[in-house]
């Protein structure tokens, strides 16, 4: 079996142990060689010592505190490889799909993030959002190995650090949800490349302790407002903050997520920096 030797999986977790044993143990089976940084995003009991008693390899940080994505940045800077694997507690990689992931991105230098084909459940059915990224009619500035990208799916993306560390990682402002966009984004601003590359493959048994789809909804709301007001043009923030103002009239998600934006959108605006035209292009593209 070919194994990746640039790679470390980062996984944020957060009160589900059994999960996280889960996906250690299919990575440890997968990937015997290839490091794992789990960060403990501030459970109520420590995941550390059940941890390191089944996977004493296995580092583990931990926050006092729920982080959001953000965790996963910290994993990042403990990272000492050339990439990073991101996974859930609930989501783990197919044997050979991290050494094929490296070698695509050792291939394509321009290339900052490879994203997978996610395969859910048991019945291990395609996630949508693969469709999505095969069809994704946008071009990348240098040549790429396939669909060139503005998303992507955070469980079943390999990084290339350099390129995630200079644009900063996940946003702490958006804290979870959307936090995908906005990197990608910025990564693109910054000249790099994202593709879906549907030989790397990922498995997603979504866990049953999940955020409620209403407050996910809300949330993947908000931050949708925020993005606009940090990276799009006015006219396109104003218009998206006026409809969210409109359906928050009737609408429960919308006023659920109008407070948010609004405590969020002074940090926004001093966050604001516009995409370039290209990338404003491409947004737009995908929008039609």
């Amino acid at each position: 079996m070919s194994t990746a030797t640039d790679t470390t999986i980062v996984i944020a977790t957060r009160d589900r142990e059994r999960e996280l044993l889960r996906t250690l143990g299919a990575h440890a089976r997968s990937h015997p060689r290839t490091p794992v940084v789990v960060v403990d995003n501030g459970s109520a009991v420590p995941l550390a010592p059940a941890v390191h008693r089944e996977f004493p390899d296995v580092r583990v940080l931990t926050s006092p505190r729920n982080l959001g994505a953000v965790a996963r940045n910290f994993g990042v800077r403990h990272a000492g490889t050339t990439y990073v694997a991101f996974s859930d507690d609930d989501s783990w990689w197919a044997p050979g799909a991290l050494a094929t992931a490296e070698d695509v991105l050792d291939a394509h230098p321009h290339l900052a993030l490879v994203a997978a084909t996610t395969l859910v459940g048991p019945e291990e059915r395609p996630d949508p959002v693969v469709a999505e990224m095969a069809r994704s009619p946008l071009r990348g500035a240098h040549p790429v190995p396939g669909p060139a990208l503005l998303g992507f799916t955070a469980c079943s993306a390999v990084v290339r650090r350099e390129a995630f560390a200079a644009v900063g990682g996940f946003s702490p402002l958006l804290f979870f949800v959307g936090e995908e966009k906005l990197l990608s984004y910025d990564l693109a601003a910054a000249g790099w490349d994202l593709a879906f590359v549907a030989s790397v493959v990922a498995h997603h048994h979504p866990s049953p302790h999940r955020q409620s789809s209403h407050r996910r909804d809300a949330t993947e709301r908000r931050n949708g407002v925020l993005i606009s007001w940090l990276r799009r043009p006015l006219r396109t923030a104003a218009a998206e903050s006026g409809r969210l103002l409109r359906d928050a009239v009737r609408d429960p998600v919308a006023r659920a997520a109008l407070p948010g934006a609004l405590r969020r959108l002074p940090e926004a605006l001093a966050r604001r920096q516009r995409l370039p035209r290209r990338v404003e292009a491409a947004v737009r593209l995908l929008g039609h």
